[in-house]
């Protein structure tokens, strides 16, 4: 079934203000002729003329006011639109334009209200977010020792086994090495194959033996410090870049170190690349995080989408009221871009004591 194209409004304004045109002028004729003050003209040609240029200027006329009443309909539109896409994008704090008295600007209004309501919603979540952060910290110890049996069950399930395969297969080689030259050769090639898929696993692990949480510092002096130790671990190319100046909440700190910890580890796991790129930027009321590498890339359907890598992700970023999008194809390298609001204390406050004002 073909898509109906979406009609203009200026045009569709012009349209009807030239047909507006047209009636209003039989109408006035219709009248005129009724009560004896309008006669057609005893000269075709003088008809013909005068009907060509009463045709013309009605055209203008109705051309000319029907687009005065779309544009200007379709400018308070638009601005209206633009704010509720900002809203759509994660940004929140953006307010809608004045658009006047009329049953638009009260639409506008009560929008307004509806964002003002949204951000103190989303505030308040981050607000709690960070309270989580305090009592995360506090259970620190316990989280260690789950995390140590994690790390101890996937040492065993995935590591291990592959470890036991390449010695298995590594004594088999020396079985076969005098009797079938060619099969011994192929057993080899799977044990560079183990071992590699071996040396993907422990990579991971490894990132998994940095501290869960930040534990009191900044969350570009924690990436720096993660991206110089696995620089001098695995031999990819990382790629840091952060505001200095950036300064956010405690509670958004942690899941973003998180996130990030969790999109570093699966690249090292499944991604196959030699380069990632990490870049965190605050472009005016929101964070903007985006994460990319050259590797292997994946098919992004609803299946990949719950797995416990990418549903985690997702479930922190929507804990900070933010947005997440995964970017990937086969071959393509895979591309994750994060954008959290920031909503300030005070601006949270003062509209309660707006509310507060209003109802007194």
């Amino acid at each position: 079934m073909r898509k109906k194209k979406p009609s203009n409004m200026v045009s569709r304004s012009m349209r009807d203000g030239i047909l507006l045109s047209f009636t209003a002028l039989a109408g006035i004729i219709y009248v005129l002729y009724t009560y004896g003050y309008f006669k057609p003209s005893d000269s075709w040609k003088t008809g013909i003329q005068a009907g060509l240029t009463l045709f013309t200027l009605l055209l203008v006329i109705g051309a000319v006011y029907g687009f005065l009443q779309g544009y200007r309909a379709k400018r308070r539109i638009d601005l209206l639109r633009d704010s509720l896409l900002q809203w759509e994008k994660g940004n929140q704090t953006g307010t809608v334009p004045k658009l006047g008295e009329d049953e638009l600007g009260r639409l506008g209004e009560q929008l307004e209200r509806i964002g003002k309501r949204w951000e103190e919603q989303v505030t308040s979540l981050q607000r709690l977010s960070t309270h989580n952060a305090q009592l995360a910290e506090q259970a620190r110890v316990s989280a260690i020792v789950e995390e140590r049996q994690r790390l101890a069950r996937e040492l065993h399930d995935a590591v291990s086994q592959q470890l036991f395969a390449i010695s298995m297969t590594a004594t088999a080689v020396g079985r076969t090495l005098e009797k079938d030259f060619d099969k011994a050769q192929r057993q080899v090639e799977l044990i560079e194959e183990m071992a590699s898929v071996a040396q993907s696993e422990m990579r991971a692990l490894l990132l998994h033996l940095r501290p869960v949480y930040l534990e009191g510092k900044e969350l570009s002096q924690g990436l720096l410090e993660l991206v110089r130790e696995l620089k001098t671990k695995v031999p990819m190319d990382l790629t840091l870049e952060i505001d200095e100046d950036l300064k956010i909440s405690k509670g958004i700190e942690n899941h973003l170190f998180r996130i990030i910890q969790e999109a570093m580890s699966n690249t090292l796991r499944h991604a196959k690349a030699d380069k990632m790129e990490i870049r965190i930027h605050r472009r005016a009321e929101t964070i903007k995080v985006i994460l990319r590498d050259n590797g292997v890339g994946f098919e992004l359907d609803e299946k990949k989408q719950a797995s416990y890598g990418l549903s985690t992700m997702q479930e922190r970023v929507r804990e900070i009221g933010g947005s997440i999008q995964f970017i990937t194809a086969p071959g393509k390298g895979t591309r994750i871009e994060i954008t959290v609001p920031l909503m300030t204390e005070d601006s949270g406050e003062s509209r309660e004591e707006e509310n507060n004002g209003d109802g007194e």
